[in-house]
């Protein structure tokens, strides 16, 4: 699965128009670790994409693993980041479950149309 979060105010959030989300934003820790993932990604505010899958992926940067639930959501902790992170319950949109791990690769956007369509937001 593939999403493209962004900064919007300061937040990093997504949009998924199949899923009917707009501005779905990733707090308490999981944006401190798409912050690190992040940071060799040129412009990552202005949108990057996210591959994500319950199940070992070539090229997967990030494993995380379930280590609770609270409020709704799912806490995940990243070892290889020393860092924890809570997913919302839009994360049922893709998963029937959360999880036990979820594995994660986050790419620069290449094409120069989906970068300019994301740079849109900002105006």
């Amino acid at each position: 699965m593939v999403i493209s979060p962004y900064k919007f105010k300061g937040q990093w959030v997504f949009d998924d128009a199949d899923k009917g989300l707009k501005r779905e934003a990733f707090v308490a820790g999981a944006d401190t670790i798409i912050d690190a993932m992040t940071e060799g990604i040129k412009n990552a505010a202005k949108g990057f994409n996210m591959l994500f899958s319950a199940t070992p992926f070539p090229g997967y940067q990030v494993k995380v693993q379930r280590i609770g639930y609270e409020y709704g959501g799912t806490i995940y902790a990243c070892p290889e980041l020393e860092m924890v992170g809570w997913l919302c319950p839009a994360l049922l949109k893709y998963f029937t479950e959360a999880p036990e791990f979820i594995y994660a690769q986050v790419k620069q956007i290449k094409s120069p149309t989906l970068r300019r369509r994301l740079a849109r937001r900002f105006q």
